[in-house]
């Protein structure tokens, strides 16, 4: 099933339910969707492609999320944080920690790479095997550690 079907059967059962939070986030899917679809050339949409663009929701939501803590606006932040929850749902699951470290270190040894002016080669690679498997940030930060020698 692709993911706007399933976005469609979540979002009627949202309305069946009243569940506002899960109402707002299914809805800005679908017109993220919808966005996408009518943006692109072929008008469809890959497996890959989906993942970016759940992963893309979940980021502007993370930034909307620190900007509002800054802020001190609680309530904003809250309901970001239940839309970032809803839409984490139909990302795969998300590497972290010593999981995440073990595939850096395997794309270090792979890459060669041993000093921190090597990050942009790693970076390359990391970015391209964990794809909708972590965050940037995340793969980011881990690799300027290995590399730093602090791992």
């Amino acid at each position: 099933m692709s993911l706007e079907q399933d976005i469609m059967l979540q979002l009627k059962e949202a309305m069946k339910a009243k569940d506002d939070a899960a109402l707002r986030s299914l809805r800005a899917i679908k017109a993220a969707i919808l966005l996408a679809k009518t943006s692109g050339g072929s008008g469809e949409m890959t497996a890959d492609d989906e993942i970016k663009l759940l992963q893309k929701l979940v980021k502007q939501r993370r930034d909307s999320i620190d900007i509002f803590t800054q802020q001190s606006r609680p309530e904003l932040a809250a309901k970001e944080e239940e839309e970032v929850a809803v839409i984490s749902r139909f990302l795969p699951a998300q590497l972290e920690g010593h999981e995440l470290k073990a595939a850096i270190l395997a794309i270090v040894k792979e890459t060669g790479a041993s000093q921190p002016s090597d990050m942009g080669k790693v970076m390359g690679v990391a970015t391209k095997q964990l794809a909708g498997k972590a965050d940037g940030k995340a793969i980011s930060a881990v690799v300027k550690e290995v590399l730093s020698g602090n791992a």
